[in-house]
Order: structure tokens, then C-alpha cells, then sequence
């Protein structure tokens, strides 16, 4: 009995899988320790998201070390096959590679982060998860008006931050300039009418101006940036229908719709409390009669 237990302790691949398996409780506890004791204390839910994301990687990577410094007297003859190898495997595989470096221009080059609305590969949405190969997008619009959820999870690779622009509307500065276009009939009184949608742009999207101030001076500290009017403003054209009014606003990227509906609300009431003095206009198309002719027939 003691031979057979001296022979299974000098039995050398017994004895690597159990370092194997020593190593690889002891690697996943060390992770899972350092996410319970260090990690929990972070409270930015995006610095907490990455050091998860990264001592996952990490794990698989030490455990990968691990197997190959244990088995690393086998793989002396095989070197030359796995070089060959390696090159075809790196052609077969050079999408998911590039997907693999885009994950990490994603973590470290502050591209995007989870609860970011971006559009990345002609889909637009919110950032739900940055896995090592691919991005989850909740995705809004397509047959949705406005910036709103369809209900569609969209996975889309990594690779496409070296593809395609990334365009991202909640980064450095969190808020977007939109505006919305008011045609009034001519003969309106245009100043009164320029009072109004001022002061309902002040009423409904005044109160972000201080703030989106603040951040874009931030962010003029860190790019290269000319002042910008983040307060309401009013401008006007005239066409050959109407006078066109467009009222240009700043708004959280996530309340646009919500936005509009207050502004146009607002407008509404105002103008009809005008009692005429100031009107909406629109098209109108004027029947010409054909001119009279006579026939006269022999």
C-alpha cells in the first residue's frame, strides 16, 4: 500500500494536475477576494465596471500561464508546429483579434462606457455591456420616432471603433443643441411673437443653461474650443410661404422628445392667447380660373 501511495507521489502528471488545480482555486480566490474587499469599495459604477472587467481577464490569463509554465517541458517540440500554426490562426481569426484591441482602445482610450448613448456601426442606443469581443446596445429610433427605446439588443463587435466614426452623445458633455422651427403668418407681430418663444425656451430649457455653461467650460479647458451661446436664442428667415422662427435650445441628451413636447405645449397656449395678434401659418395653394375663350363653329 505505501509502494502504491509513493508511486502515485512521484507519478508526475499527478503531481502537475495537482498544481493545476492548486493553482487555479488559489488564482480564482485571489480574484474573487480582491473584487469582495477592494472592489466594492469603489463607488463610481464605471471605475467599479472595468476593475471587474479587468481582474476577470486577468484570471483567465494567469490561469493560462499557469498551464503553460506546467506543461511547458511538452511543448519544446512542437514550437515550430505552433508558429506555423499560429500565422494561419492569426489570419482565420484576425476579426475577433482586432475585436480583442478594440475592447481595449474601448477601456483605456475613454471612447464610451456603460450607460453612454452612442451610435457605433450605424446603431444607436445605450451602452449595456463592453464584453472583450463585443458592445451590448439597447438600441432607440429605427421604426421608434424620437430617441426612444424599440426593445432591440443589438451586439455589435469591438473592431468597429477602427471601422467606423464612434459618435458619442453623453461623453465630456453631456447635453445637445436642438431647436425646433415655427412657421407665423406675415402680418403677425414679430416681435411679440420673438418675446414669446424666447421666454418659453427660457421657462422650459433655461434652467440647463448654467449647467451645460459650466461643462462646456470644462470642456474648453481640455480641447481646443470657441465659446458657445448655451442659453435659448431665437432666429428668424422668411420664405416665400411665411416667416419661419427657429428656437435653438440646450437639452439632456435623454430628454429631447420629452423637451420638444413642453416647448410646443407652451407655444400653443401662448399664441392663441395672442387673440390673433400673432398666427401660425400654413401652405396654402391659390386655383387660378383658365381664361374664358369662345368657339365658334360653321
Amino acid at each position: 500500500m505505501e509502494e502504491e501511495i509513493r508511486k502515485l507521489l512521484t507519478n508526475t502528471a499527478i503531481i502537475k494536475l495537482g498544481i493545476i488545480i492548486i493553482g487555479l482555486i488559489a488564482i480564482w480566490l485571489i480574484r474573487k477576494l480582491v473584487q469582495n474587499k477592494i472592489f466594492s469599495k469603489i463607488k463610481d459604477n464605471d471605475k467599479h465596471y472595468k476593475a471587474k472587467k479587468l481582474s476577470s481577464f486577468l484570471g483567465y490569463f494567469l490561469s493560462l500561464i499557469l498551464l503553460v509554465l506546467v506543461f511547458s517541458d511538452k511543448l519544446g517540440g512542437v514550437t515550430v508546429a505552433l508558429g506555423v500554426a499560429g500565422a494561419g490562426i492569426a489570419f482565420a481569426l484576425q476579426e475577433v483579434i482586432a475585436s480583442f484591441a478594440g475592447w481595449l482602445a474601448i477601456m483605456f482610450g475613454n471612447f464610451y462606457k456603460t450607460g453612454d448613448r452612442v451610435q457605433l456601426g450605424g446603431i444607436k442606443g445605450d451602452v449595456m455591456d463592453i464584453g472583450v469581443l463585443r458592445t451590448t446596445i439597447m438600441e432607440t429610433g429605427q421604426w421608434v420616432d424620437g430617441d426612444l427605446y424599440n426593445g432591440r439588443i443589438v451586439l455589435i463587435a469591438n473592431s468597429f471603433v477602427f471601422k467606423e466614426p464612434v459618435f458619442n452623445y453623453s461623453g465630456d458633455f453631456p447635453f445637445l443643441w436642438d431647436e425646433i422651427k415655427i412657421p407665423i403668418q406675415y402680418g403677425s407681430n414679430y416681435e411679440k411673437a420673438t418675446t414669446i418663444f424666447e421666454e418659453v425656451g427660457k421657462e422650459i430649457a433655461g434652467d440647463l443653461s448654467i449647467q451645460s455653461k459650466e461643462e462646456w467650460s470644462h470642456l474648453q479647458n481640455k480641447y481646443r474650443l470657441e465659446e458657445a451661446q448655451t442659453e435659448p436664442m431665437v432666429s428668424l428667415i422668411a420664405n416665400d410661404n411665411w416667416v419661419e422662427y427657429t428656437l435653438r435650445f440646450v437639452v439632456g441628451y435623454k430628454k429631447r422628445r420629452a423637451t420638444k413636447t413642453a416647448l410646443f405645449t407652451q407655444i400653443l397656449k401662448r399664441i392663441e392667447a395672442t387673440n390673433g395678434e400673432v398666427k401660425f401659418a400654413s401652405a396654402t395653394f391659390q386655383l387660378v380660373d383658365p381664361p374664358d375663350f369662345k368657339v365658334k363653329i360653321n
